[in-house]
């Protein structure tokens, strides 16, 4: 159980079918064109609140060919245009240091000369996002979409949805438990989901309330 517990926190591949669109339906539309590059908009840029899915959506980006996924923190010589790279994923555009600004404004100027693609993402609309005056401008150059989060409704739903495509059952307390006690985000949901099918297995227990407390107990970290 030692080792489950630990990979609670481990990565998990992102793709776009794996995004759960509730109410952003438009926007997972929109991706896959950016994923195929057949958007007549070369430019979008996605906002909304931490964990609503903002990295989800340009790391299953990054894993199409020809991609190249840029955290605000990324070293200068990711910010450098590529022939070979046609879609650019700048992810938290809030957090871009002075000189990383700059080197963004380069990027999106030679990436709209190439004909090339970006997808950027900030915790508010470009508008208001405190960097560079000309940044900004470049951020609104193409679509600008808010991401919505799921409703507890939805993520139970997704959820049970989930684990019924892989033969788990659950107990009626166990989704709303979890949306109360633990991570909120559909991504740490989704591994704790994966966690309580192992856990089930190995301990022969069926997936109740009781399982769930013992496996948040175990994955509490220990002073």
């Amino acid at each position: 159980m030692k080792q489950l517990v630990l990979d609670l926190g481990a990565d998990q591949a992102q793709s776009l079918d794996s995004f759960e669109v509730g109410q952003n339906a438009e926007l997972a539309h929109l991706m896959h064109q950016f994923a195929e590059r057949s958007s007549r908009e070369h430019f979008a840029y996605l906002w909304g609140e931490a964990a609503a899915g903002k990295t989800h959506l340009l790391q299953a980006l990054a894993a199409t060919p020809g991609s190249r996924y840029i955290a605000a923190d990324a070293p200068a010589a990711d910010f450098a245009y590529s022939p070979d790279i046609s879609l650019y994923l700048l992810d938290d555009c809030n957090l871009l240091s002075s000189r990383a600004q700059i080197d963004a404004f380069a990027l999106f100027n030679q990436i709209r000369e190439h004909g090339a693609y970006m997808v950027s993402t900030g915790p508010v609309p470009p508008a208001v996002l405190h960097v560079r005056e000309d940044l900004r401008t470049r951020m609104g150059w193409g679509l600008i979409y808010q991401i919505h989060g799921l409703s507890d409704d939805e993520k139970i739903a997704a959820l049970t949805h989930a684990a019924e495509s892989r033969g788990l059952t659950l107990s009626a307390s166990v989704l709303p438990y979890l949306l109360s006690h633990f991570k909120r985000d559909m991504r740490s949901l989704s591994t704790m989901l994966d966690a309580l099918d192992q856990y089930s297995l190995e301990t022969q227990r069926p997936v109740t309330l009781p399982l769930l407390r013992d496996l948040l107990l175990q994955s509490e970290p220990k002073e």
